[in-house]
């Protein structure tokens, strides 16, 4: 693979400072840019501003320069971009792809336990579809993409996109997708998500349209993330075809874990990850990531070098 055809990124939310799992996902986006000789760019997730305290984001970015971590790039902030995510949902709308909703959570609530779906504060529940055919005279409150419409009346043979060697869509609308990592996923995102919101009730950007739009715009053809973010997968997959925009590769590394078994996260205090001992961080991430202890000052490069063997390969995987 050629240096311009790669270009990954590591896209934290600013709710909080790095922590042992977050610099874990940086590491391995990182290694697998410069496996490939290829750009790593640096994008603050800050798009969800109530949940992110003033200074965040500047931490992270002075905990991955103490770490050795430097973006090929300026980072950028979401904050910053609603510009891009008003003109996406135009096109959108333009393409009867985009619709208003007029449901409170209240009223979800309702519509769900009607449907026997109850919460289990996991899982997601698909949108039962309320404002689909019209508000029935009500305000707008949020919009949605019109996820279901877009499955049944799209032939994917002919988007120009998809089917690509990675991903397409079955004839019983099920996206198939090629994961680095885990190999062939599958989901029907009708009854994962159903019509997902694009611009929340408040009016801030949802953050499945603000990722598809920034990974477009900055040329990002690889990701490498988290794998608590792997079922999202399929959604920005069919919105970027709505787009008609490229699909990148996909790479989910796996979580780290509190004693409970629960993911590590500033939700439930995970600590600030330290930097006064970058080689200890880093060789702990590595560890972490399956690659042998790095030793001392190489660090970074003996990483890199392990990362190389291990996860350099990009193949396709043949079609399940």
């Amino acid at each position: 693979m050629s240096a311009v055809a790669y270009c990954g990124r590591f896209a934290p939310s600013p709710t909080g400072p790095l922590h042992a799992g977050s610099v874990v996902a940086a590491l391995a986006s990182w290694l697998d840019a410069r496996a490939h000789q290829g750009r790593w760019l640096v994008r603050i997730e800050d798009v969800d501003t109530p949940r992110c305290p003033p200074g965040a984001g500047q931490i992270i970015l002075q905990q991955l320069t103490a770490l050795g971590l430097q973006p090929d790039a300026e980072p950028v902030w979401q904050s910053a971009r609603g510009a891009l995510y008003a003109h996406a949902l135009e096109q959108l709308q333009a393409r009867e792809l985009a619709y208003p909703c007029a449901c409170t959570r209240k009223e979800l609530e309702q519509a769900w336990r009607a449907m026997g779906l109850q919460s289990n504060g996991l899982q997601e529940r698909p949108y039962p579809g309320t404002c689909r055919h019209g508000l029935q005279g009500r305000p707008a409150r949020s919009w949605r993409f019109a996820l279901e419409k877009f499955i049944k009346n799209t032939d994917f043979s002919l988007t120009g996109q998809a089917p690509a060697a990675h991903f397409f869509v079955d004839s019983a609308g099920l996206v198939h997708w090629h994961d680095r990592r885990l190999g062939w996923q599958q989901q029907d995102p009708t009854q994962v998500a159903g019509d997902f919101v694009l611009r929340r009730a408040d009016g801030l950007w949802a953050y499945q349209l603000a990722v598809v739009v920034d990974d477009a715009e900055q040329g990002i053809t690889h990701i490498v993330r988290g794998e608590d973010l792997n079922d999202n997968t399929p959604r920005q997959l069919l919105l970027q075809s709505a787009l008609d925009l490229p699909h990148p590769r996909y790479l989910h590394t796996p979580l780290v874990r509190q004693a409970d078994g629960a993911k590590l996260s500033k939700q439930h205090g995970a600590a600030a990850v330290p930097t006064d001992d970058p080689v200890e961080t880093l060789t702990q991430a590595a560890c972490f990531l399956g690659l042998p202890a790095p030793q001392g000052e190489s660090c970074l490069s003996d990483a890199l070098n392990h990362w190389v063997n291990a996860w350099r390969a990009t193949y396709n995987g043949p079609r399940p």
